[in-house]
């Protein structure tokens, strides 16, 4: 060992474990599936909400329509509701980015369902579980737009929350 430079067999373990857990805070530990040996992340991280439909909408070009859009929360999972129980809590929020030849008028949320986990029997949650559908009043200009709406959520099990993520919702919105 060079002069000046100690490192302990206690410190060297302790900093292995924080990288670790620096890697696995940010996703990027995946696990592996022992029947394949393939890596693979956890759906909880991967697959939390998916966008289920509508592809294609044909709509009044130049007036308000509202189209239903259809999410689904993995098993095992739960999002907070649009108007969580907690201000420190990260609603669920629809948006669609501005120049898509579609405008966002308004977006109403189901109401959310209550939950009180085990961990906390004190608090109640509102949140989203399995499907649940955003009613988007949308105004589209004349033509066929493809629209990447966002859906912006914080999923979380029984026992802990994810960060926060984004996930698309593409819809070709034709405006007659």
């Amino acid at each position: 060992m060079r002069a000046g430079l100690r490192v302990t067999l206690p410190t060297s373990l302790c900093a292995a474990a924080l990288c670790l857990a620096a890697l696995a805070a940010r996703g990027q530990i995946v696990s592996t599936d022992t029947s394949t040996d393939t890596p693979r992340q956890p759906a909880a991280r991967s697959e939390a909400v998916a966008y289920l439909f509508p592809e294609q909408v044909t709509v009044a070009a130049g007036k308000a329509s509202v189209v239903a859009l259809h999410f689904r929360v993995a098993p095992g999972l739960h999002i907070n509701s649009h108007t969580p129980n907690d201000e420190s809590l990260i609603p669920t929020t629809f948006s669609i980015p501005a120049g898509a030849g579609v405008r966002l008028d308004t977006a109403s949320y189901p109401a959310g369902q209550p939950l009180t986990l085990q961990l906390d029997p004190q608090t109640r949650l509102s949140v989203y579980a399995v499907e649940f559908i955003v009613q988007a009043r949308i105004t589209a200009a004349p033509g066929n737009h493809l629209v990447e709406g966002r859906l912006r959520f914080q999923a979380c099990d029984n026992r802990e929350c994810m960060p926060p993520r984004t996930i698309t919702a593409p819809i070709d919105v034709i405006g007659k």
